[in-house]
């Protein structure tokens, strides 16, 4: 799934968040978050921050997972009924770069990205959107695999204005 492997990748970019991914985050995201999942695949996102206690108000995804996840093209929608977004996106730099302006024009935009996003000169004008930055290391994103990812991640928070990012270093 990474750069530096030759494996090929999952359709669309659908790999399951898995729930150490999500652990970073928590610190960040008010109690009670309500959010919406735009790119939702089989819903692992919103069953981990569920079991944190947020609450999803809408799942979607042009090829959901389950029932309860609406088919819905993440550019289809034309506003957001919660605090946030929060999303594990395709990575693929043109719907990223699509994906980044349209949702945070609506709500702020949590993100889960490849932590080289954030040194690409490709990412300079989203960056101008993005308020924080949440470094999480490495991903297992096959759950049977002994190994993770070759990449870095990072939480990315955007919003619909102006701002310098700050960024968080891993925790314990």
């Amino acid at each position: 799934m990474g750069k530096r492997s030759n494996f090929k990748r999952f359709k669309q970019d659908a790999y399951d968040t898995p729930p150490e991914a999500v652990i970073p985050l928590l610190p960040f995201l008010l109690d009670n978050t309500k959010f919406v999942e735009p790119c939702a695949g089989k819903g692992h996102l919103i069953d981990h921050l569920k079991k944190h206690g947020h609450k999803c108000m809408y799942g979607s995804d042009i090829t959901p997972g389950r029932d309860d996840i609406y088919a819905k093209d993440v550019f289809d929608l034309t506003g957001c009924d919660s605090n946030c977004f929060i999303t594990n996106p395709p990575w693929a730099r043109p719907t990223l770069h699509k994906l980044i302006p349209h949702l945070s024009q609506f709500a702020p935009t949590w993100l889960l990205l490849d932590s080289d996003y954030m040194h690409t000169k490709q990412t300079v004008p989203y960056l101008a959107r993005c308020q924080k930055i949440i470094s999480i290391g490495r991903v297992k994103w096959i759950p049977d695999s002994k190994y993770t990812g070759k990449d870095n991640c990072c939480w990315y928070l955007f919003g619909n204005y102006k701002c310098e990012p700050t960024f968080y270093g891993r925790t314990p």
